[in-house]
């Protein structure tokens, strides 16, 4: 029964003054308190200290989260070895070869597992939720915070599906309210991506709507897409530029219908500027592998210009027959993304991680195709504080495993290409804060907790189960960051 009561008047105390809201208790109280336990025994008095070590916050820390001994792979800072990483106040506070876990409130051992910044998809679908059927302004896009985190994306940018007249619907409905962090290109069609009597409306294709939207949102709206045209004529490219130029944002082209009288080559050679994107470069539907079987000399010239070339799979937009000559050609993506929707996250797009995988699987090595998915598309949406782990950087991280065995990728039709390697997430943090994990690799045994454990992490690391009265405050959407500013970026 002594034993019983000490429990008791333990956790009684302990619950009041290191709970969310210690002002609660008065003095008397709190003197009350420590004096029933005082009169349980010395042995009572001398656990205090270390309960209230136990549930008190930690002040003396330098770091929220360290992430240690996992292998570094950084394109800005030309980081590809073992390396710890430590966060604080949702920014990276370290990286170096050695870091001491007695300065972090929590450290995860990420050994045998590669550590790169937030992946960045700058190809994504997500203004779901209008119930508009048959619409990317609506039935189909996918709600980003099921696909994201989960293959170690923490920034997407959505890839035209509002434009000048929906756009502000899209940012109250989704991006204020996702955890994922969503950009945008804001389409050249006014009504955005709602299908073809929509987007074949050369009227409602108006560039300073357009850039005025997009300078009222800047950092948020981060370029300018024409997509899915039918027609012969270059109103969508040249409107899209113009709006491009007004709001000094760059342009990403889905190239739509392919027409004699706009060849691919002019658009890349011609029509874009340097620093905008052609994207779905190895569809095969526009001529980019020319008869002989090589890479269109027009691409080549277009890359020499500045001209951007990003992947974006999509549903169908990857064949392995165009890819696999343009790859030995020596005609490799600027920036892999997904163009992920309800149709390609199933087909031969799984997500993220299947299409890094393809990239793989046709030689390109590990540290390029991470650069192609995080600091090359953060540069080329003028984002320099994401994909990359720079000191004062936001703290977006993904931890991957790479597994070996025997595996499979299919292109759009269906065709497979063997694989003995594949990426896996097992960690994701956005803000500084753990989103999602696998494995638990960040959680303790349960058999290590008392009896009738509550949530167990802290609110200054844990996105998943912080204490209550751990969390700073945040806001949802864009993880409650301050709005992106455009940043000076380059090729």
């Amino acid at each position: 029964m002594r034993r019983l009561a000490l429990l008791v008047g333990l956790c009684l105390l302990f619950s009041l003054l290191a709970g969310p809201h210690p002002r609660e208790l008065s003095l008397g109280g709190a003197l009350r308190a420590l004096h029933s336990v005082a009169s349980l025994g010395p042995q009572a008095l001398a656990l205090v200290p270390v309960g209230l070590a136990a549930q008190q916050p930690a002040t003396a820390q330098k770091y929220d989260l360290l992430l240690r001994g996992g292998h570094v792979i950084d394109a800005r800072n030309k980081i590809s070895a073992v390396r710890d990483v430590a966060i604080s106040n949702g920014k990276i506070a370290a990286v170096d070869t050695k870091l001491d876990s007695a300065d972090a409130l929590k450290t995860v051992d990420v050994s045998g597992l590669y550590v790169t910044p937030g992946l960045v998809d700058i190809h994504a679908h997500t203004y779901t939720g209008t119930g508009e059927r048959g619409s990317y302004a609506g039935d189909n896009s996918i709600p980003p915070d099921g696909f994201t985190f989960r293959v170690g994306v923490t920034t997407v940018a959505d890839a035209g599906c509002a434009g000048w007249r929906n756009f502000e619907d899209f940012k109250q409905r989704i991006i204020d309210r996702s955890k994922t962090r969503i950009l945008a290109f804001i389409n050249i069609v006014g009504n955005g991506m709602r299908g073809g009597k929509f987007e074949q409306d050369l009227t409602d294709m108006e560039a300073k709507p357009a850039a005025d939207m997009a300078l009222k949102y800047p950092g948020l709206i981060i370029g300018v897409k024409t997509a899915h045209y039918s027609g012969p004529e270059w109103t969508p490219v040249e409107h899209a530029v113009e709006a491009g130029t007004m709001a000094n944002i760059p342009v990403m082209v889905d190239f739509g219908t392919n027409h004699p009288e706009r060849p691919l080559a002019e658009l890349v050679t011609k029509k874009l500027r340097p620093g905008d994107i052609y994207t779905h470069m190895y569809s095969g539907l526009r001529g980019e592998l020319d008869p002989s079987g090589h890479v269109n000399p027009g691409m080549v010239e277009g890359r020499k210009r500045g001209v951007i070339f990003d992947v974006g799979h999509g549903g169908g937009s990857f064949l392995w027959r165009i890819a696999m000559p343009l790859i030995k050609d020596g005609f490799v993506p600027d920036s892999i993304s997904t163009d992920i929707h309800i149709s390609s996250m199933n087909t031969g797009m799984k997500d993220m991680l299947n299409v890094m995988d393809k990239f793989l699987a046709m030689g390109l090595p590990l540290d390029s195709v991470v650069a192609q998915s995080t600091w090359h598309p953060a540069r080329e949406i003028k984002q320099d504080q994401l994909g990359n782990l720079s000191v004062g950087a936001i703290a977006d991280v993904a931890v991957l495993r790479l597994e070996k065995g025997k595996f499979g990728l299919t292109d759009m039709n269906g065709a497979r290409m063997d694989s003995t390697q594949r990426l896996m997430c097992e960690l994701t943090v956005k803000d500084g804060r753990i989103v999602y994990d696998l494995n638990g690799i960040s959680r303790p045994d349960w058999k290590t907790l008392p009896e009738g454990y509550g949530p167990i992490g802290d609110g200054r690391w844990d996105g998943l189960n912080p204490a209550r009265g751990t969390t700073p405050g945040t806001q949802r959407g864009r993880g409650g960051n301050p709005q992106l500013q455009p940043q000076s970026g380059g090729r």
